[in-house]
């Protein structure tokens, strides 16, 4: 009933949000506007970069900012951002950036490497309790400051010379430095405007809010309305304004069935996935709108390891075991996705795990048995929690009835919307949940620093100190080989321990109309929206 109506909505909005005409799609009417519409499948928690987490989120904020560098829309290949160029030192310990002394916020306002070092101080000072203050921790002294050992943010490896200079010292030799400033975390912050609205650290603000917002990416916020749309529109100070061809973007948080039904109607250009039901029926009829990309992330369960039998590894184990994951991906999900049977996805940045988890039910009811519950008997229910989505629904039910055929246990199904789901994560209300991870940038160390014992984003309530060794080595170890046989050492014992169960390998599916451009695949799923345009003569889908 829900989704039902939130379509209706959408429809309704065609007019409210776009102003179409009486006969006109959202789709005909934004080509003839460059003005692209996308579903992004829920509302975005929010818009403070130091406070979100997800790829909703991202999608977003990587129309308002833009950071030191940014990447090639096809080939990823690091590109100048703010930073027109940059000098690395010969030990590879120390990164000067050069920032185009053109460059402006949306307000007009010079940008200059103030507004790095004070984001940079907000994300790190331990007030903020910034989830991933940890994608810092290799400027020197970060990650002393984040926890508190340094209390001197001047002591910090970050510098400024001059105006248009930014100084970066690291502990160690980072040789994915460069990608670091894609990510939002790694974003400028416009000072004034944060504390005109708030301290520093304050967490509720209206500095995100529509016409208080002040960014420096190709597009400014316009408008948001909650559960509605965001509706972005063209920065004329962006420093490349001139190259950007998109007037204005609209991102709509439309559920997934929903979403696929509202493109079908032309009121969206660009899906957000394409449900699983709906595979074949576009792999009939329209083949050249569905595109299956290969995406560098893991769909894993997270385990809450303070629960009952879940403290146990032996009963973690026992369902890591029993999930037939090749038929889960071939018969269920059908997208061209590859079962998990290690955490980190194959191939990342040369890293291929060794170790591997087995589909093996009897070994799965040996330890079952072992940790004392033979057959499943006197195992008390649990419950696996997921974002609401008919996906996560889907493959939630498929594993829900291989546990209870093979180990004779019963599990509750739960859903909750985006935000709730969040934070219900965040305060590890949860026996087992459904997550995602995608990497921040091409190499092990994204995927595997997510479960040290100190990471904002890891809920399971695990901790390994050797898994936090092996991990802390591997940031400072300079001959490749050495390094990965750390990551090796430490995804043995993630296996060995299992506090999350690998499911899948993604591959990012989407519903894309014909009209859309500069679109391309990559692993990363990133997409520069200054390299996007609408091809007005496309004609639509009848």
């Amino acid at each position: 009933m829900q989704m039902h109506l939130r379509f209706y909505i959408l429809l309704l909005a065609c007019a409210s949000l776009a102003g179409c005409g009486q006969n006109q799609s959202n789709v005909e009417k934004g080509n003839a506007e460059q003005e692209l519409y996308i579903g992004i499948g829920t509302e975005p928690e929010g818009l403070d970069p130091h406070i979100v987490t997800g790829v909703t989120e991202h999608y977003v904020l990587l129309s308002l900012f833009e950071g030191l560098t940014t990447v090639h829309p096809e080939t990823l290949a690091i590109e100048p951002g703010v930073a027109l160029n940059w000098d690395v030192s010969k030990d590879g310990l120390r990164y000067t950036f050069y920032l185009d002394p053109e460059a402006r916020w949306s307000n007009g306002d010079p940008l200059t490497a103030e507004a790095f070092l004070f984001a940079y101080e907000r994300i790190l000072t331990p007030a903020m309790g910034a989830p991933y203050a940890y994608m810092l921790y290799c400027i020197r002294g970060a990650e002393a400051f984040n926890k508190g050992g340094l209390t001197d943010f001047a002591e910090v490896g970050l510098s400024s010379p001059e105006p248009h200079t930014l100084i970066i010292d690291l502990e160690a030799p980072t040789p994915y430095l460069l990608s670091l400033p894609t990510h939002y975390t790694w974003f400028p912050l416009h000072k004034p405007t944060v504390l005109a609205n708030g301290s520093m650290t304050a967490r509720i603000s209206k500095w995100t809010k529509p016409g208080i917002m002040v960014s420096n990416g190709p597009f400014t916020l316009e408008a948001w309305r909650l559960n509605h749309s965001i509706y972005v529109t063209k920065n004329p100070y962006y420093n490349a304004a001139e190259t950007v061809q998109l007037n204005g973007i609209h991102f709509l948080p439309i559920a997934t069935d929903a979403e696929e039904r509202a493109f079908r109607a032309d009121q969206l250009h660009l899906t957000s996935t394409v449900p699983i039901p709906r595979i074949d029926w576009y792999r009939e009829k329209q083949p050249e709108r569905m595109r299956f990309d290969t995406y560098l992330g893991v769909y894993y369960y997270l385990i809450n390891t303070e629960r009952g039998p879940l403290k146990d590894p032996l009963v973690r184990k026992a369902l890591a075991y029993s999930i037939d994951r090749d038929s889960l991906t071939e018969h269920v999900l059908k997208a061209g996705q590859k079962p998990a049977y290690h955490f980190t996805p194959p191939n990342t940045g040369g890293y291929t795990a060794e170790v591997k988890l087995p589909y093996d039910p009897d070994l799965a009811r040996q330890f079952l048995a072992e940790a004392g519950f033979p057959g499943g008997k006197g195992f008390p229910k649990f419950e696996l929690l997921f974002n609401t989505s008919e996906s996560h629904a889907t493959i939630a039910v498929a594993i829900q009835q291989m546990w209870k055929e093979e180990l004779g246990i019963e599990i509750g199904l739960y859903n909750q919307e985006w935000k709730v789901y969040l934070a219900t994560r965040k305060a590890r209300k949860f026996d087992i949940v459904r997550a995602a991870w995608i990497g921040d940038y091409v190499d092990p160390n994204t995927f595997l620093s997510l479960v040290t014992s100190d990471n904002g984003n890891n809920h399971s309530n695990w901790g390994d100190s050797k898994f936090d060794d092996l991990i802390r080595q591997a940031a400072s170890e300079q001959d490749q080989a050495a390094r990965f046989a750390l990551f090796q050492k430490a995804e043995k014992i993630l296996i060995d321990e299992m506090p999350v169960i690998p499911i899948y390998f993604y591959v990012r599916s989407t519903l894309i109309d014909e009209a859309v451009k500069g679109w391309y695949p990559n692993i990363l799923d990133y997409h520069p929206y200054q390299d996007v345009y609408l091809d007005k003569t496309t004609p639509s889908q009848p």
